[in-house]
């Protein structure tokens, strides 16, 4: 993997990041006048145009945009208005929860989806294929507000084991970890046994199994490393899920993290927290699809060795 085929990806990334957040920019200013959403329809005109010129609003977008990235590059992203403080602030006290949810269904996405999907491929045919091929159908149609709410009647309503809303506890985490795990698990879980039926009927595994390996030798050693290729690219759009299921998720169950944040800063035109957490949701995105790219050009060399403009 050359130099080279680094400084592209990494410069594509940039570009990515700094598309997003100007478009995120220039769409929130022309949606609508922050200051009437702020001081309400019965403000008078001058309180109004008081608040925009307070706040820079009353400029013109290009100048509010140099503005920005220059307060940016200081560490300046901007004052909430609802939240009354700064907004980088507001975002980093949410952070917390919302990496916690996201990590805890990451992992058991990971424990749940992969192996259920090899063990599925390795039985292809059996009742435990069809039967896991069948679960993991039922998992990825089910909206996730629709399972949500379906186990807040089970778990809260009709048997008072779990709390409804919160993040006080463990308990708080079962439900809104469940909600989410069960569509991705069963993604990983269909992914990974189609990878893997395909891998096990390649000429080098008739190859290895005659020159002597035992079938989980061969399975182990050439089937699951080649059938991990496809995957690494799943893992990029597994971020994206977790990010749009969380938003979803947080609100249902009333988890105080970042998506409950965003929904009601877009709602209250809160533009210096939407613009923060768009911008963190991006930068994860593009960093996680780098690391892809690198892993890409690291596992297999003819990637890594193409020029620019290949």
């Amino acid at each position: 993997m050359n130099a080279l085929y680094i400084m592209q990806k990494l410069a594509r990334s940039f570009l990515t990041v700094l598309l997003i957040v100007t478009t995120v920019f220039v769409v929130l200013r022309l949606s609508g006048d922050p200051a009437v959403y702020v001081l309400g329809l019965d403000a008078d005109a001058a309180a109004i145009e008081a608040f925009r010129d307070q706040w820079g609003l009353n400029r013109p977008i290009w100048q509010q945009y140099l503005q920005f990235l220059a307060n940016a590059v200081q560490g300046d992203f901007g004052y909430s208005y609802f939240e009354e403080r700064g907004a980088m602030e507001a975002v980093l006290e949410r952070l917390p929860k919302t990496l916690l949810l996201m990590g805890v269904t990451g992992v058991l996405t990971l424990l749940i989806g992969i192996p259920a999907g090899i063990y599925a491929a390795l039985h292809h045919n059996s009742w435990i294929d069809r039967f896991t091929m069948l679960v993991s159908v039922a998992g990825f149609s089910l909206p996730n507000f629709v399972l949500g709410i379906f186990l807040i009647l089970l778990f809260s309503v009709t048997w008072q084991l779990l709390p409804s809303s919160g993040s006080g506890t463990w308990q708080h985490l079962v439900m809104p970890v469940l909600t989410m795990t069960v569509a991705e698990a069963a993604i990983f879980a269909r992914f990974t046994r189609s990878a893997m039926l395909e891998v096990l009927h390649q000429p080098y595994m008739r190859t290895a199994r005659a020159k002597g390996l035992r079938w989980h030798q061969a399975v182990r050693r050439h089937a699951l490393p080649n059938a991990a290729i496809p995957l690494i690219t799943l893992v990029g759009f597994f971020v994206g899920t977790l990010v749009a299921g969380g938003v979803v998720t947080e609100s249902l169950f009333a988890w105080p993290g970042l998506g409950r944040l965003l929904v009601s800063s877009v709602a209250n035109r809160d533009l210096a927290v939407v613009q923060i957490i768009v911008m963190l949701i991006a930068c994860s995105m593009v960093f996680t699809n780098l690391l892809i790219d690198l892993m890409y050009g690291w596992l297999d060399p003819r990637v890594g060795s193409l020029r620019t403009g290949d």
